[in-house]
């Protein structure tokens, strides 16, 4: 398996798993309350610092046991890379879009902040998925 679909697989899978932590937390902490009323920054802020951090520490262990050549990127590998990217970005424009709207018609910064951020991780999750399948099935540039 190549270095960058181990990559894609980090991405995705420290996505998924972030995100549902927070989701949790954020579930355990509404109770009886409204979700606009709940203390969600610093668990946003913890789910995004620990994914980063994961990432890192996972990507220097792949690297770390992979074998020195396994690096290297070839023309196919930069493709596939770019075009997850360019698929990734969809939600990201959609999220900005949503966030805007949002923010326009006055609602509360948690749904807001929680629409943009929905939007990174739906974001690393199709970009990651993409990569994947372009590793797995077979990519055609267009």
């Amino acid at each position: 398996m190549p270095f960058e679909e181990k990559s894609a697989w980090i991405m995705a899978v420290l996505a998924i798993a972030t995100y549902a932590a927070y989701g949790a937390v954020i579930l355990g902490r509404a109770g009886d309350t409204a979700f606009a009323d709940v203390a969600y920054v610093s668990a946003m802020l913890w789910a995004v610092g620990a994914s980063i951090a994961a990432s890192i520490v996972l990507h220097i262990l792949v690297a770390t046991f992979s074998p020195k050549d396994a690096r290297k990127k070839d023309q196919r590998d930069k493709e596939i890379i770019r075009f997850g990217e360019y698929v990734g970005q969809s939600f990201l424009v959609v999220g900005g879009v949503s966030a805007l709207g949002m923010s326009m018609a006055e609602l509360d910064h948690f749904w807001i902040s929680n629409a943009i951020y929905l939007a990174f991780v739906l974001s690393a999750i199709l970009g990651s998925a993409a990569r994947i399948v372009a590793y797995r099935r077979g990519f055609q540039p267009w």
